[in-house]
């Protein structure tokens, strides 16, 4: 455990990209194969559920650290991370015997299966026996929160490096659920068999555009495709069973009845593209796929208001050929005759765009909205289909957001590195003469816009809320969304996709920001 401790502390230390690798690629080669294994999957998400509620940690916290409930949570609200206050109120009492990492998880895997009474004492135990780091590590896993922020990118390129496995493979081997407690590190990563027939590829994922479109030279070298707004996945037919997995390597099979019927289709594939709401004529908004996504069951009525289909963009494998390495001209023209024999409603080819000039491009993109998509995609002819995210070949090229001014009214502390500022924001627009709140946002600040704006919440601070502070409503800020909907579930009853801060409008008073007809304008150009 000490070892993966350290790695934590490694990995926090420095943000450079090299001395990270190294840092994993040092983990590895100490490490044994069951610890390398646990470390992968935590590192890639891949972890066991919870064994006690937040609340349950909370109350025992407070008792091992002989304080009342209120001070605890006062304390909680200054460090802003529940592990880290844990680790530091919780006092080491004696020292336990130095286990492995692999030891530990296969501890707190087990103790869902256990009454409440024995995973509190084990985890009681575990706190009196450790010293701060140890706790805190010891906390994130138990805690579900577990984050180092390494990219997959990283792990995949240590991995390499340890193993001699070229990072493609490896990234294609990682893929699916696997868990440390199914398999082992030789099986999983160093074995030439395929798990099983349901093992999607890794995902090809474009850039955003950079520069002019212009400058990508000749149209004639490039596919235009629309880029639609679902959930990217990918759909595997092998050996008379069908798999459908999300680029979040969520499957999803269950959940998507209506695309069942292409397990019957006499040839065996892997396709890419991208699971939508679709009624037979038109791709409907993604606020009807939101209702589909969190569903446990499916009534008859969430099937019939929520169809969903599948835009196909390409074709991976073909009856057991991997076509990847083939240029994408090739892809898409087998991926042509393959949608040709199959209910069309259901499994849709993505249309390319055929224009005579890169102006004529323009002027489709602009009519994005119209078209209920989010922009184009520019995918280079002879292109392969790589792993992961790669610039030259594809890219993205989203219509701009819609923009909105808005007022900030309430206030919350961060988390983790933002424990200490007032970073997670609420705002409001003008409604019958009121402020009305409507959206979050907590990203699009600089750092020293982040600091300006945590003093001035701390100098007007109105009321309190518990974390929540109310603030005198006079910082006006412009805020970025990608999509807009009424919603029944929002005081303002207007919802708004991935909405963010996209700069602080010191030239604004808070009277000059926007009103809710503005928003519902906006709306309605979307959906006259």
């Amino acid at each position: 455990m000490k070892r993966f401790v350290q790695l934590y502390r490694d990995l926090e230390s420095t943000t450079k990209t090299n001395a990270r690798v190294q840092f994993l690629v040092k983990y590895f080669e100490e490490s044994s194969d069951e610890d390398k294994l646990w470390a992968i999957a935590l590192l890639t998400d891949k972890r066991p559920s919870k064994p006690l509620q937040t609340g349950v940690l909370k109350a025992m916290a407070a008792d091992a650290a002989m304080l009342p409930s209120w001070l605890f949570d006062e304390t909680y609200l200054v460090v802003g991370d529940l592990s880290e206050t844990i680790s530091l109120l919780v006092k080491q009492e004696y020292e336990i015997e130095e286990l492995s990492l692999a030891h530990w998880m296969r501890e707190i895997s087990d103790l869902k299966k256990k009454d409440e009474e024995i995973r509190v004492a084990f985890v009681l135990k575990a706190w009196k026996g450790m010293d701060v780091d140890s706790k805190f590590i010891f906390n994130k896993l138990i805690g579900g929160g577990f984050r180092m922020g390494v990219s997959q990118q990283l792990i995949l390129k240590a991995l390499a490096i340890h193993t001699s496995i070229p990072q493609e493979v490896l990234a294609h081997r990682l893929m699916g659920k696997w868990s440390p407690n199914e398999t082992d590190f030789q099986q999983l990563v160093k074995s030439d068999d395929q798990r099983n027939d349901a093992i999607p590829y890794p995902f090809y994922l474009a850039y955003a555009l950079e520069g002019e479109v212009n400058d990508l030279g000749p149209l004639e070298e490039w596919v235009i495709e629309k880029k639609w707004d679902g959930i990217r996945g990918q759909i595997i037919k092998r050996n008379g069973e069908i798999f459908i997995w999300s680029r979040g390597e969520e499957l999803m099979t269950e959940k998507i009845p209506e695309l069942h019927f292409l397990k019957n289709i006499d040839k065996d594939f892997v396709i890419d593209g991208e699971i939508i709401c679709h009624d037979g004529n038109e791709v409907l908004p993604f606020a009807n796929l939101q209702t589909r996504i969190g569903r446990k069951s499916l009534t008859k009525k969430a099937l019939e208001s929520a169809p969903i289909a599948f835009i196909t963009y390409d074709l991976l494998e073909l009856n057991h050929v991997d076509f990847r390495e083939f240029p994408l001209e090739k892809r898409r023209m087998a991926l042509s005759e393959m949608v040709a024999e199959v209910n069309l409603n259901k499994l849709i080819l993505s249309e390319e765009i055929v224009a005579q000039s890169w102006q004529e491009i323009i002027a489709i993109r602009s009519e994005s909205r119209q078209m209920k998509c989010e922009g184009l995609m520019i995918k280079r002819r002879s292109s392969t289909y790589k792993v992961g995210r790669k610039k030259g070949d594809w890219w993205k090229w989203k219509l701009d957001a819609m923009t909105i001014d808005a007022v900030m009214i309430y206030a919350m502390k961060g988390h983790g590195r933002r424990a200490n500022l007032y970073t997670d924001f609420t705002f409001a627009i003008w409604h019958d003469g009121h402020l009305l709140p409507f959206t979050k946002a907590y990203s699009g600040l600089t750092d020293a816009e982040m600091k300006e704006v945590d003093a001035f919440v701390k100098k007007n601070t109105i009321d309190k809320f518990g974390p929540v502070r109310s603030v005198t409503p006079t910082l006006v800020f412009e805020i970025a969304f990608e999509g807009i909907q009424l919603s029944s579930r929002h005081k303002s009853g207007i919802a708004l996709r991935f909405p963010r801060i996209h700069r602080w409008r010191k030239d604004k008073l808070p009277k000059e920001a926007n009103t809710k007809e503005d928003l519902l304008a906006l709306l309605n150009q979307i959906n006259p």
